[in-house]
């Protein structure tokens, strides 16, 4: 007998590696971008062969979004570079997209400006509550992701002139239900900032 009492053991975490899947989606995300924009740009959003490469390029990245979130959630890869990185990758992908439309004048600007203004602003609000928990994506959120993936890429496909009028309702509905979901958002984290105080 010391006399000492015996304290619990010290549960191990296990640390998940920065370098995983996940990551490297992420990463390969945030290379497409500017491969994107560059391929946009040799188009011209007039050339249909290089139109098509632009949107084959941005639907793979876009995919990319989807299963780096989903390999990092079943195989518990999530680390707090992943975090940054990750919604930077898609407003990254999303915001040149956006501009390049709106630059070659296939989407107006006041569309563009509500959609970035919206998600540069929700990601600075997740930012804002980090420490006091996470705002996990709503089903309205990946309807709106959904919906602005679609848009953006009926645009950048050479549709034909039947097919042309379509895109301006898909993206009516992707700006709509951007809007509703940032005003979810924002409940949200005000709801946690108060609930943590």
């Amino acid at each position: 007998m010391t006399g000492a009492t015996d304290s619990p053991p010290v549960p191990v975490v296990a640390r998940v590696p920065v370098v995983n899947a996940a990551n490297a989606l992420t990463a390969l995300r945030l290379m497409l971008v500017p491969v994107f924009a560059v391929s946009v740009v040799v188009s011209g959003m007039t050339h249909a062969g290089w139109q098509a490469i632009a949107c084959v390029i941005f639907a793979v990245a876009s995919v990319t979004d989807l299963v780096d979130g989903w390999i990092a959630r079943r195989f518990a890869l999530v680390t707090a570079v992943g975090k940054v990185a990750d919604p930077i990758a898609d407003k990254a992908l999303t915001g040149a997209a956006l501009l390049l439309l709106s630059w070659y004048d296939r989407l107006p600007w006041w569309v563009t400006a509500v959609i970035l203004a919206r998600e540069l602003g929700i990601t600075a609000l997740r930012f804002w509550v980090i420490r006091r928990g996470v705002i996990a994506a709503s089903r309205g959120g990946k309807i709106k992701t959904a919906l602005q993936v679609l848009a953006i890429t009926w645009y950048l496909w050479p549709m034909p002139a039947a097919l042309t009028p379509v895109g301006p309702w898909i993206m009516g509905a992707a700006v709509a239900v951007t809007l509703v979901t940032g005003l979810d958002y924002i409940a949200q984290a005000t709801r946690l900032r108060r609930a943590k105080g």
